[in-house]
C-alpha cells in the first residue's frame, strides 16, 4: 500500500498538468486523504509496513434514479470516483477526457463514477444532466446525500477530488485537482498493473 501511495503521489507530482481545482490552491495539491471508513483513517506508514486496508460503505442514487452502493466496485478491477461540482470549471474541463477514458476500457477492467458534490438527491438535477451531456461524461453520476457525504465528501477539501478503489472496494489513493486525459491514462495503467 505504501508503494502504491508513493507511486500515485510521485506520478502526479511529476506529470499533472493542473487546471487547479475549485477551493484548492495549486500549491496545496497532494495525494488526497482517504475517504471516511468504518474505522479511523490511518496515516501513510512510515516504513515498508502495510497499513490496514480502508473500505467505505455508502448508498446513493444516480441521475436515472437507480440505487448505487459500494457493491459497484466489484464490477471492475479499478474504479475511479471523481467528485465534482456544477460551479467548478476545472471539473468541467476534465470531464470530456474522463468520458473518453470511461468508453475506452472494458467495464470489467476500469470504470468511472462521478459524484456531484453540490446537488443533493431530491433537488433539481436539470443543470447536472445538461453538464453531463455537454461534456460527454457518459458514466454514472451520483447525487450527494447523507451516506455519500459521510463516506466520501467529508474527505474532500476541494473539487475535483478523485479516489481510486480496487475490485474489492479497497481504497488505493486519492488526488486533489484536475488533470489531462493522458495523465489520468498513465496513472490508470499503473494502478491496473498493480491489480
Amino acid at each position: 500500500m505504501y508503494k502504491l501511495h508513493k507511486l500515485i503521489f510521485t506520478l502526479l507530482a511529476l506529470s499533472l498538468f493542473l487546471l487547479t481545482g475549485c477551493g484548492v490552491k495549486s500549491s496545496e495539491l497532494s495525494a488526497g486523504t482517504a475517504p471516511e471508513a468504518d474505522k479511523p483513517v490511518q496515516e501513510e506508514p512510515s516504513s515498508e509496513e502495510e497499513a490496514d486496508p480502508i473500505y467505505i460503505t455508502f448508498e446513493g442514487t444516480d441521475l436515472e434514479g437507480n440505487t448505487v452502493s459500494q457493491d459497484i466496485f466489484t464490477q471492475s478491477k479499478l474504479t475511479m470516483v471523481n467528485v465534482w461540482a456544477t460551479y467548478c470549471n476545472p471539473c468541467l474541463q476534465e470531464m470530456p477526457g474522463l468520458g473518453e477514458l470511461a468508453s475506452e476500457y472494458e467495464k470489467s477492467e476500469f470504470q468511472i463514477i462521478g459524484i456531484v458534490s453540490d446537488v443533493s438527491e431530491g433537488e433539481d438535477q436539470t443543470l447536472v444532466e445538461s453538464l453531463v451531456q455537454e461534456t460527454g461524461a457518459a458514466y454514472p453520476h451520483l447525487l450527494a446525500n447523507a451516506s455519500i457525504s459521510q463516506a466520501i465528501l467529508t474527505s474532500v477539501s476541494g473539487v475535483p477530488t478523485t479516489f481510486f478503489f480496487d475490485g474489492d472496494g479497497m481504497y488505493l489513493g486519492g488526488v486533489v485537482g484536475s488533470a489531462e486525459k493522458s495523465t489520468w491514462e498513465e496513472l490508470i495503467h499503473e494502478l491496473l498493473e498493480e491489480q
